[in-house]
């Protein structure tokens, strides 16, 4: 019997935990088309063919209409004669900086409020589990179009309203955890043995956390990818001239039965993006939770 806890474990080492993920060619595709958009998003004035904000006298039809994929413009163009595949390339540095800035600072957010109220419990942590709950009482996209359209839209105000109405979620399951673990024995142990609160709390609380909070930071930027389209979409969120995906979907919505591709391909960025986040931060999930068996 001694030897079956180092059995169990035997096949989850550092080495052998990659080789086991890339197996999944789903997850290989996510990654890699992330890492595609990342550098692309990176890279974007040298990876697109013109400027995003040039007006090309031939990008139109003799009618003024907008062009179809093919030729110059490998995507078409838009209603101003904008090459849509480098307003693409430029609306992914947009939306992965609200996505990864907003997704940052509601998970900072969510693990403070959740540590805070979980490790003290009393008035103290009542109090901010009754305002997390508040704050989960709200449409998110309501609350996040209310905010939006309080402050002057830009980047990083729509990143801030994004985090303001994200971290709930992950509060609640930063709360129940640190709750879990604030009643077990070792933490007795230390507390009897005269650790302080901050040692408690750095050592042996927030590295049980750690793949939680790896998890939501990856599943939330799929969420926070997808709120900043929507509010873009509906006009309060990044503003033109800036290109972001949502926005080039909110400019294009009266051309979607005689031009679709202009709806299609950032429609498709999106859900594709959201789609790979979601596949890293499930498959994180699921070789990070220590109660998943595997049949080892």
């Amino acid at each position: 019997m001694a030897g079956a806890p180092a059995a169990s474990t035997a096949g989850r080492t550092p080495v052998s935990l990659p080789l086991t993920l890339l197996r999944r060619p789903m997850l290989c595709l996510s990654v890699l088309f992330i890492v595609l958009v990342v550098i692309a998003a990176l890279f974007a004035p040298w990876c697109a063919p013109f400027d995003p904000a040039e007006q090309f006298a031939e990008g139109l039809s003799l009618e003024g209409a907008p062009l179809p994929p093919g030729g110059t413009f490998w995507l078409g163009t838009d209603l101003l004669g904008r090459d849509l595949l480098s307003r693409l390339i430029f609306g992914a540095r947009t939306s992965l900086l609200v996505g990864v800035l907003a997704n940052g600072m509601a998970v900072a957010i969510g693990v403070l409020v959740g540590l805070i109220a979980g490790y003290l419990q009393g008035p103290l942590g009542s109090l901010l589990m009754r305002f997390t709950d508040l704050m989960m009482a709200f449409p998110a996209l309501l609350l996040a179009i209310a905010l939006a359209a309080i402050f002057q839209p830009s980047v990083w105000i729509v990143a801030l309203v994004i985090a303001m109405v994200n971290w709930v979620q992950i509060a609640r399951v930063i709360y129940a955890e640190t709750s879990a673990l604030s009643a077990r024995d070792f933490v007795a142990v230390e507390r009897t043995l005269g650790a302080g609160s901050w040692r408690i709390l750095t050592v042996h609380l927030i590295p049980h956390l750690v793949p939680t909070i790896l998890v939501w930071a990856t599943l939330g930027i799929s969420t926070t990818v997808l709120l900043e389209a929507t509010l873009s979409f509906l006009g309060v969120g990044v503003q033109p001239p800036m290109a972001s995906w949502g926005n080039i979907i909110f400019e294009s919505q009266t051309w979607f039965t005689s031009a679709p591709w202009l709806v299609f391909f950032p429609g498709a960025a999106i859900v594709l993006l959201s789609l790979a986040f979601n596949i890293v931060g499930d498959t994180l999930r699921d070789a990070l939770d220590p109660t998943l068996k595997r049949g080892e």
